[in-house]
């Protein structure tokens, strides 16, 4: 059965156009950016005195 699914992923891989990659990498790209604001924002309203020193 993973002969089979193995056989079926190099078969099909190819396949894949330039645009499927790019929407995939892009949304993986989002998700990280949002995970880090959504961190970011996080720690600001936990701790804001660090967050936003006064200069």
């Amino acid at each position: 059965m993973k002969s089979l699914v193995l056989c079926a992923a190099v078969v099909l891989f190819p396949l894949l156009s330039g645009c499927t990659v790019l929407a995939v990498a892009d949304a993986a790209g989002s998700a990280v950016v949002y995970g880090v604001k959504s961190t970011l924002n996080v720690l600001d309203a936990v701790t804001p005195d660090i967050v936003n020193k006064k200069k």
